[in-house]
């Protein structure tokens, strides 16, 4: 770790030190607010509150490189502590797949599972003529150009991996044909295709609720394995014959060298707060859907979303 890094992550934990009566510590890899840091509060107080911890979740704010400063600090000081626990998420293990993070490998951690996800989605205008993906994608594969999608990710970004898989999966290979335009958050992209400037928005559930609600786009897939509930009239991709699911997960990871033991042990734990009241509340009361995916089975899922990411990627230049 460089000199700079190293001030940097000494700095932040000097703003935790304290109290010994922390058991356990749960490190958002960004400033107060926003989805990293709801993860390690929420989680933190449910395992807490439910009995898995002993003591309170000490929470550390690493806010840096997004992401990569945390992971840095883990990987580099951290690599066996087993009461460690990073706040993840999708743009996580995208950006470990784009080497973002200067090199760092995702296999440099252990990812312990996930517990809730914003979920991905596809909308269209009121007035569209397309009424099914299916629709879009047959009027993809008959002329490329003619449709054009809006998201909130610059190009290479999960927004936009979400609907080059949806093409991918559909038998349409020549994915740099598919035209992108990365905006400013999804409110500015669901404006272009209201606006008709784009055919498409590609997105996350969080950001399309008060428009469907409105009745100014309709969605025409969501990206889950089943039905959102309170949106069971949006059907999923995999029901439409196309084998995607891509969701912002929320979750966490794990120092590399931690025993196997101590890895499901966490495992354990966080499954128990997806099945706690208290996590429904959370999600309900913040957008999420129920995504529950933890231990061996949670790794092995991350792993090859990974290794898509890195194909999705290289094929549109995003990396080498």
């Amino acid at each position: 770790m460089n000199t700079t890094m190293k001030a940097l992550v000494t700095s932040v934990a000097l703003t935790v030190a304290g109290t010994a009566s922390f058991a356990a510590e749960c490190i958002a890899p960004a400033n107060p607010g926003g989805g990293w840091d709801f993860t390690c509060r929420q989680i933190g107080k449910i395992l807490y509150d439910i009995g898995q911890v002993d003591a309170p979740v000490q929470v550390t704010n690493m806010a840096g490189g997004g992401g990569g400063l945390a992971y840095s600090h883990v990987v580099n000081e951290r690599a066996d502590d087993n009461e460690l626990i990073v706040a993840a998420s999708s743009a996580t293990t995208t950006r470990l797949a784009q080497n973002a993070f200067a090199g760092m490998t995702a296999d440099q951690v252990r990812f312990v599972g996930a517990i809730g996800a914003d979920p991905g989605v596809i909308v269209v205008a009121a007035d569209s003529p397309f009424q099914s993906l299916n629709d879009m994608v047959d009027a993809i594969k008959a002329d490329p150009g003619s449709v054009a999608f809006a998201g909130g990710s610059a190009a290479g970004g999960f927004d936009h991996l979400k609907v080059l898989q949806v093409l991918k999966k559909s038998g349409f290979d020549d994915i740099t044909k598919i035209k992108y335009i990365g905006v400013d958050g999804g409110a500015d992209a669901i404006t272009q295709t209201v606006g008709g400037f784009t055919q498409g928005m590609t997105g996350d559930m969080s950001e399309v609720v008060g428009f469907i609600k409105s009745g100014e786009v309709r969605a025409l897939a969501v990206l889950t394995e089943e039905r959102v509930p309170g949106f069971d009239d949006i059907p999923t991709a995999m029901e439409q014959g196309i084998d995607v699911v891509a969701v912002n997960w929320r979750g966490l990871y794990v120092p590399k060298n931690i025993s196997d033991e101590d890895f499901e042990a966490w495992g354990a734990k966080l499954k128990a707060v997806a099945e706690s009241a208290e996590w429904q509340e959370a999600m309900a009361a913040n957008g999420l859907a129920p995504f529950t995916k933890v231990g061996g089975d949670f790794q092995s899922w991350v792993d090859g979303v990974i290794a898509d990411t890195v194909e999705l990627s290289k094929e549109i230049g995003v990396i080498q």
